[in-house]
């Protein structure tokens, strides 16, 4: 008799082990409260691609000549269809995913999902009618939200999240964005882009702190360029209003200023979604918010398993796919290679692009690791002088003693398609003369990569 799981959540994470868990025999079932394909998919990584690719088209258009291109006519936005494009492609992506769910034979049911016991599922349904599903094994799958700080309470009208930020009827004059991480910068880009005039303001003394500052200021520099105001050190004391206007007073090394925004978007991270899932009543243990799994993402309850940003890992769409493949085909009797976080990729999809993979430059000195450096700049390669976008750079880092790779650091045009090769290098244990050795194809912008390990190497003919 076929295996019955129920997993609750279809973003990156749920959607994906639920095809796989269909296709191993189980028979599935998916509790989604709101909009199949979870975040991700309507709220997240692809409508926010949609509206960067239109602000990269729009400055691509204002910045013709340079290209030898002349369009006559003033070159202006239009926010309404801008929105409505995104909307429509998180809509497609959404119908996609409920296709798979068909195709494979997985049960759908629309409602608020709670651990009942330790093979029951309690739905209130959307459609008010309330039902009991009763499985071999429950997958929690139920993502994160927008947080917010004590002093900054998102309302969904003025003081925003992510998900508000993507659905603005009107573009906003002023805009105040609060956090330089992935989201922060993508939603200041975007909205400079649009005309908005955005301000950013960061505790940190960087904008997205998590990688090396020489990765960084490239994408301040661009950012200064689009008129955005960027306050580092700095944090919000408190929001007021005046009238239809934020007034913002915020804490800076040279003292407090106020500034006036329409809008404020709160981008200072994620909080989970495991309010009311039952954890408490049924023993399933949460550690400082996330939920405590094995290396078979089992909780402390031994039907019950999670995976994605409710647990300690990353919270990045690909690491909870990640972790829905491992996660089912282990619970299907499968051997699985253990992920390995250390080469977990991540991307910013600003102009210019910053991507990245393992340890960085801060974190090498900070472990005591001897190390070397390969640093090649995109000014130097031919492909990114004849697309025009010589910024930026590829560093990668290698151990000094072993010559085996440890991170790789990049701020540039298309950066972060190249990544991959880096991410499959750094599994595989690849070394410096291994990059180098790979003929790579002229012209491209990955040939940076090679270069870069040249110069780690001493060999550099270009650099």
């Amino acid at each position: 008799m076929a295996k019955t799981i129920t997993i609750i959540g279809s973003g990156p994470g749920g959607y994906v082990a639920s095809v796989r868990a269909s296709q191993l025999g189980f028979t599935v079932t998916v509790v989604e409260k709101a909009e199949i394909g979870g975040i991700c998919s309507n709220w997240g990584c692809i409508p926010t691609k949609s509206l960067l690719k239109s602000a990269e088209v729009l400055n691509y258009s204002k910045n013709a000549a340079h290209y030898g291109v002349t369009i006559e006519g003033t070159i202006t936005p239009n926010f309404e269809k801008i929105i409505q494009r995104s909307r429509q492609i998180a809509s497609q992506m959404s119908k996609g995913i409920e296709y798979l769910f068909t195709k494979n034979n997985i049960t759908v049911v629309k409602g608020t999902a709670s651990i009942k016991d330790k093979q029951t599922v309690a739905v209130k349904g959307n459609d008010g009618v309330d039902s009991e599903i009763t499985s071999d094994y429950i997958l929690l799958a139920t993502g994160a939200r927008s947080r917010s700080l004590p002093n900054l309470q998102i309302d969904g009208k003025t003081i925003i999240g992510y998900r508000e930020a993507l659905t603005l009827t009107v573009l906003p004059k002023s805009m105040l964005v609060v956090g330089s991480g992935a989201i922060g910068v993508e939603m200041a880009y975007f909205y400079a882009s649009m005309g908005t005039q955005v301000s950013i303001v960061e505790f940190m003394p960087s904008i997205v702190p998590l990688v090396d500052q020489d990765v960084s200021e490239p994408l301040e520099r661009s950012l200064k360029k689009l008129k955005i105001k960027v306050l580092k050190d700095s944090e919000v004391l408190s929001v007021t209003k005046k009238d239809d206007i934020n007034i913002v007073l915020v804490k800076t090394p040279k003292g407090d200023i106020e500034i006036e925004a329409e809008v404020v978007l709160s981008a200072v991270g994620i909080e989970t979604n495991i309010d009311g899932l039952g954890l408490e009543e049924n023993a399933v243990e949460v550690q400082k918010g996330r939920v405590v799994v094995d290396s078979k993402y089992k909780t402390s309850v031994d039907t019950i398993f999670a995976i994605g940003d409710i647990i300690g890992t990353p919270a990045l769409a690909h690491v909870a796919s990640a972790e829905a493949l491992s996660c089912i085909e282990q619970l299907a009797g499968h051997a699985k290679k253990a992920i390995n976080y250390d080469a977990i990729p991540s991307c910013i999809y600003t102009s210019p692009e910053i991507s990245s993979v393992g340890l960085t430059e801060y974190q090498v000195i900070k472990k005591e690791i001897p190390f070397k450096i390969g640093k090649f700049p995109f000014s130097a390669l031919g492909k990114a002088t004849a697309v025009g976008a010589r910024e930026g750079f590829v560093k990668l880092i290698f151990h000094s003693e072993t010559n085996k790779l440890l991170g790789a650091h990049m701020v540039g045009y298309n950066v972060t398609e190249m990544l991959s090769e880096i991410v499959v290098s750094l599994n595989l244990g690849a070394s410096a003369h291994d990059l180098l050795e790979s003929i790579h194809p002229h012209p491209t912008m990955s040939e940076a990569i090679m270069e870069a390990a040249a110069m780690a190497c001493g060999e550099a003919v270009h650099g």
